[in-house]
């Protein structure tokens, strides 16, 4: 009995083992829309960045400013608000944001007040640690002219199996000095959402 007890068992756990979960992964290109859930992704957050930053420095503003100061804006991001009903890193959607302001070309950018504050502690150190012909002179920061600012909101509508995901993006650049907005942006994103009935 012993004898035909243990190859049971073998078998049984060879048996389990074969029905587990299995994982498979596959390298796609980053620029790949992989819209698994119907959430905020990746994707919407730079295509969201690219198209406002587009938007922003195409309108009369900057030749406005360009026009009357002679040199280029100084902008820097401020506050990206989730006002959404699910979590979104928007610490992500800054860095997009930042990045398509700078590679824009239109604009001098600086840098959030979170990294201003570590850049100052090292200039502060430098006055006493670095030599004198290499520490950086204080009081000598880029004034940001303008602040972009900005929020995601959401409405959700469900019936059944299919869901709507209306995402709304709101973007407004406020003049730093007179606290004129002179330009303001907007994105929707429209997602239908069908779960299959079976799991």
């Amino acid at each position: 009995m012993q004898k035909l007890l243990i190859p049971m068992i073998l078998g049984l756990a060879l048996l389990v083992a074969a029905c587990g979960p299995s994982v498979k992964v596959q390298r796609v290109s980053t620029d790949t829309v992989a819209d698994l859930s119907g959430k905020w992704n990746n994707t919407d957050s730079r295509l969201v960045a690219e198209e406002m930053i587009r938007d922003v420095v195409s309108r009369p503003w900057l030749s406005s400013f360009l026009q009357e100061k002679g040199r280029t804006p100084v902008v820097i991001v401020g506050t990206m608000r989730n006002l959404s009903s699910e979590h979104i890193e928007m610490e992500t959607f800054i860095a997009d944001i930042s990045r398509e302001l700078i590679n824009s070309g239109a604009v001098r950018f600086v840098a959030a007040r979170d990294i201003r504050d570590e850049v100052r502690d090292e200039r502060a150190e430098q006055q006493y640690f670095a030599s004198e012909e290499t520490a950086k002179q204080m009081a000598q920061e880029l004034g940001a002219d303008f602040m972009l600012k900005g929020a995601v909101k959401t409405i959700n509508d469900q019936i059944d199996r299919t869901s709507a995901k209306y995402y709304q993006i709101d973007m407004e650049l406020i003049d730093v000095e007179t606290t004129e907005t002179v330009w303001i942006g907007n994105k929707e994103i429209m997602k239908i959402v069908e779960r299959s009935r079976f799991k």
